[in-house]
């Protein structure tokens, strides 16, 4: 099978986006996706100023600063100092955010077994394994871009 990589990849991301809508409608989440998004961008990245969490997140200045304050709100997040520069905060998960991202994300993949319940073993190993090459790209790629310097945690496989 030699399919040509960019339509591979473009077909992966648009299902991807589908896949996600339909894990969300499955397990009924009301949060705003920003919500899991900005709190995935903590989790990959460790703390950042409000600007670069706008951006990663893919949502306006403002709209960061309100998430920021819902989320500070409910002990998920914290602004902390920015060692290096007194007048900007810097942005980090808390381990109550992360135990909602994690709880979310059990809750999506529960949400999507029965859709993929039944699939054949071999089915499943390549599902495994692109999920591990996807991964280990997506590391790669955080760890070049990140924001001062920092570099992306691996994030662990939720089994």
């Amino acid at each position: 099978m030699s399919a040509d990589l960019h339509v591979i990849l473009g077909d992966l991301v648009s299902v991807n986006h589908r896949l996600t809508r339909v894990a969300a409608r499955a397990a009924r989440g009301t949060e705003s996706p920003a919500l899991w998004r900005t709190l995935s961008v903590l989790r990959s990245t460790g703390p950042i100023r409000l600007g670069e969490l706008a951006d990663l997140s893919r949502v306006s200045q403002p709209t960061a600063t309100k998430l920021v304050g819902g989320l500070v709100a409910r002990g998920w997040i914290e602004r902390t100092s920015d060692p290096d520069d007194a007048r900007v905060s810097l942005i980090a998960g808390t381990p109550a955010g992360e135990a909602a991202l994690a709880a979310w994300r059990t809750e999506l993949a529960a949400a999507l077994l029965p859709y993929f319940a039944g699939l054949p073993a071999g089915d499943v190993e390549t599902l495994e394994r692109a999920v591990a090459i996807l991964r280990d790209r997506v590391e790669a790629s955080e760890r070049t871009a990140a924001p001062h310097g920092l570099a992306a945690e691996p994030t662990v496989s939720a089994r």
